[in-house]
């Protein structure tokens, strides 16, 4: 009987993959609970895992320990399995600064959040998902683990809009309403709705489409999908389901319930207060909770609502928080989970939770939160641990848990291309004629590399060296770039698709060039200050960096030392000892090794608007004119703008107005931010 996974495979698996998937798949049949692939960079260890998801043929989890190989991974999976749902699941803050209080300088620090709303569409899209269908990946980041809502209540709320049924737009609206659907007269977003004559238009949270259903008296009589930028038919469906607005779904009933119990949990925590004579604490305490509560009784919402989500979801104290994890027993009990670069995805798990706590005892301490807002957190490693099931984890440096808890550990050393791991070489320790420092070394190996039509990679140890040297390099004349962790979500992914097409030479980090990126075009990788032990030059991260050159047939890594380190004596005995099993498999059997040839995409086009990319298609056509009078061309489109708006084209009018913004930031010496304004007529 087929199965619900139809793996498109480019190529046949070779090398090590053959035995690899053939113990997992057997392993998973017989039970086994957790299994290792200890995968070699390059050996294609997604490829394996693809293979084994297609063959266990049941939802599957994949976790990452960063947004930007999420990303990666997802795009991944899409092309091996185009005809499943694969979705991408990571926090939707651009910017979070979480709620904090310092004790010793009596300094309160307010949340404070941007959300990417196209990162919560897919989110919403991943949710909905998991509740509709079996075939599905969800590329996940650590943010996994946190609080969600209950899958049940988003589930049971929906609405079932049918054509030829009986229903009236006013019934209609308050319905989407009442499922956190917001009312607007511009033109529409993720989430929102819009009365039309005798239509009604709204766009799911989930998909970038616009529906729009139009009555006959007490009946919907049409029903149609528009694309939300032409307004082009794209399909007329029989029916369509609309999940809410917000993961966080509660009836009216169990909001009144809520705020009871949130009063009287108020009510006990100032007696503690008054018992412990902290007069200011229970005063602040007080007024905070007392706004909060008349904010969600008027409006269903206020600022730092999560805090009481204990009461809403009507947990007990200490009980976990719903999940995307209960997302998916909710599709299947039995599904499976797999770790990517599992020797940091495992720390970052178990970190999460000690470091929310702490921050939130003191926010009780001293009355700006009830108790109630400890459980609003992430998972307990344990708790984790008692909701998955089967686990492969996928390293080519297994940590101590991975080691210790794997019924079986699966090595995937060979590579099916005969790449070899590159070549080392140690400079520094002993200084030779001509040595300029490590610096000036690395520029001088990478214009090599660069003459060669490759790129390098120069690895740091703080975020502010990276600036430096990357500023420092295009000084001298480089094209060059950094990336670390302040940097947006989707940026980082513009800047390795832009690194990955040569429109700059150099990219420059931190840990960031590590684990799981697969840049196939990098010849050179220059580790500088390699002898300084810790984290960032462990024996581990060492071997993790290294592998960034081993997709090059041409691929050599310089290690900047003044010291050997037992670090770097045992990241470069395990990369030779590597060596030598991948030189004998291909003079076995007659390989030439060839560098990865893989097709550039752009992985951050799919997490950007249609109405960002036509507005960037129509300034390319446009910026000729604004040239030759930008004054007369803004008023032409100022008065395009306003002729939309008076025929309720709210689509176009927003286009006009968003290339204008872009049209007049262009000539200034900073480029104005992206605004969102409310259209109207």
């Amino acid at each position: 009987m087929a199965g619900n996974f139809k793996l498109h495979a480019p190529y046949p698996p070779a090398g090590d993959q053959p035995a690899a998937i053939k113990a997992l798949s057997r392993s998973l049949r017989e039970g086994m609970r957790h299994q290792t692939l200890l995968g070699v960079t390059g050996s294609g260890k997604t490829f394996t895992a693809a293979n084994v998801i297609a063959q266990n043929d049941k939802p599957t989890l994949v976790l990452a320990h960063n947004k930007t190989l999420a990303a990666q991974l997802a795009q991944e999976y899409r092309e091996f399995f185009p005809e499943n749902a694969v979705h991408y699941f990571v926090s939707y803050y651009d910017y979070y600064q979480p709620e904090a209080y310092i004790a010793h300088s009596d300094t309160y620090i307010e949340k404070e959040a941007m959300i990417n709303a196209e990162i919560d569409r897919l989110r919403h899209a991943a949710t909905q998902a998991l509740l509709t269908r079996k075939d599905v990946i969800i590329v996940a980041s650590v943010s996994a683990i946190y609080g969600l809502g209950s899958p049940e209540e988003y589930e049971k709320v929906h609405v079932k809009i049918q054509k030829g049924a009986e229903e009236n737009r006013a019934a209609l609206i308050r319905k989407l309403v009442g499922i956190y659907f917001e009312r607007t007269t511009a033109d529409l977003e993720p989430g929102q709705l819009r009365a039309i004559g005798n239509a009604l238009e709204f766009m799911p949270v989930n998909e970038r489409a616009l529906y729009r259903v139009s009555f006959d008296g007490e009946r919907v009589a049409h029903l149609e999908q528009l694309d939300p930028v032409t307004r082009a038919k794209v399909a007329e469906p029989d029916s369509v389901f609309v999940f809410p607005a917000k993961h966080f779904v509660t009836s009216e009933e169990e909001r009144e319930r809520a705020l009871a119990d949130i009063r009287a949990e108020l009510d006990e925590q100032l007696a503690k207060f008054k018992r412990e004579e902290k007069p200011l604490e229970a005063e602040r305490l007080k007024r905070r909770t007392l706004h909060d509560i008349a904010l969600i009784r008027e409006l269903g919402y206020t600022n730092g609502i999560e805090n009481y989500s204990r009461h809403f979801d009507g947990r007990k104290a200490g009980e976990p928080p719903y999940t995307l994890l209960d997302y998916f027993k909710r599709c299947d009990r039995d599904f499976l989970t797999v770790i990517d670069e599992s020797h940091v995805t495992i720390g970052q798990l178990g970190g999460m939770f000690a470091g929310d706590r702490s921050r939130k005892d003191v926010l009780v301490e001293y009355g700006f939160r009830l108790p109630s807002a400890r459980d609003n957190r992430p998972l307990t490693f344990e708790e984790f641990e008692e909701r998955v099931g089967q686990t492969i984890y996928t390293s080519a440096t297994p940590g101590t848990y991975e080691r210790e808890h794997s019924e079986q550990i699966v090595e995937q050393i060979i590579r099916p291309t005969g790449l070899v791991d590159p070549e080392l070489a140690v400079r520094g320790i002993v200084e030779k004629d001509g040595y300029k420092g490590q610096v000036q070394d690395f520029i001088d190996e990478a214009e090599t590399a660069i003459k060669n039509g490759a790129r390098a990679l120069a690895t740091t140890l703080t975020k502010q060296m990276a600036e430096d040297l990357s500023a420092f390099l295009k000084k001298r004349g480089m094209k060059a770039e950094y990336l670390h962790s302040d940097v947006k979500t989707i940026d980082r992914i513009d800047i390795l698709t832009k690194f990955r097409k040569g429109e700059f030479d150099i990219l420059v980090g931190v840990n960031l060039l590590r684990e799981g990126l697969d840049l196939p075009e990098v010849e050179l990788v220059g580790i500088l200050d390699a002898d300084k032990e810790g984290f960032l030059r462990s024996e581990t991260s060492l071997i993790q960096t290294i592998g960034r050159a081993a997709r090059n047939v041409s691929g050599r890594v310089i290690l900047y030392a003044d010291v050997m380190t037992g670090s770097l004596e045992k990241a470069i005995g395990e990369t030779n000892r590597r060596r030598e099993l991948q030189l004998a498999y291909n003079k076995e059997h007659g390989i030439t090794p060839k560098t990865i040839h893989k097709e550039i995409k752009d992985i951050a086009e799919s997490m950007r608007s249609e109405h960002q990319k036509t507005v960037d298609e129509l300034l390319v056509l446009d910026k000729l004119a604004y040239k030759d009078d930008p004054e007369a061309f803004i008023e032409a489109k100022r008065a395009e703008m306003a002729e939309a708006v008076e025929r309720l084209d709210f689509e176009t009018a927003a286009l006009i107005r968003d290339e204008i913004y872009e049209l007049e930031g262009s000539g200034s010496a900073k480029k104005k931010p992206r605004r969102r304004r409310a259209l109207s007529s």
